[in-house]
């Protein structure tokens, strides 16, 4: 297996995020492999909001800085070797797949897994699905409910 040296994963606050940033701390850990935390504000969120209140976007800024220093410190005390943070601003989708990766030299990006269902990934689309789809590099989707088979259970049987 070839070893990973710059692994991106994408933090947003949400549950899915958090489990899947451990995922990735653990792999990176195993990998000896540079860590980048990212953050990417969905600037479609403020494009009616920034006309009145350019002061959310500036608190979003703010907040997505502390996110990542958070982030970054956990990944630090739970022995990652190297630490990055990006903060980002635009759509996840596009600014992971086509610029964050590339630009940084990524070669695994892991992402959760959402529980939207089809109809909302029809209407907003899930970032982990258009990742899969468009990145240049590998891409490692983390289930954050799933439940991890115990010694001596049985697995099911393949179809």
């Amino acid at each position: 297996m070839n070893r990973y040296s710059r692994i991106l994963v994408g933090v947003d606050g949400s549950n899915e995020s958090s489990f899947t940033f451990e995922q990735a701390c653990d792999f990176a850990i195993d990998q000896e492999a540079t860590l980048y935390i990212v953050t990417v504000i969905d600037t479609k969120n403020f494009a009616t909001i920034e006309r009145f209140d350019r002061q959310i976007v500036k608190k979003a800024e703010e907040q997505g800085h502390e996110t990542l220093e958070n982030f970054k410190k956990q990944a630090l005390d739970k022995g990652v070797p190297q630490v990055e943070t990006i903060l980002d601003f635009g759509s996840p989708k596009v600014r992971i797949t086509r610029h964050l990766a590339p630009d940084n030299d990524i070669d695994l990006i892991m992402a959760g897994a959402t529980g939207a269902n089809r109809v909302e990934r029809m209407v907003i689309g899930s970032v982990s699905e258009a990742i899969v789809r468009n990145a240049s590099c590998d891409v490692m989707i983390v289930r954050w409910n799933r439940k991890l088979p115990s010694e001596g259970d049985e697995l099911p049987e393949e179809s």
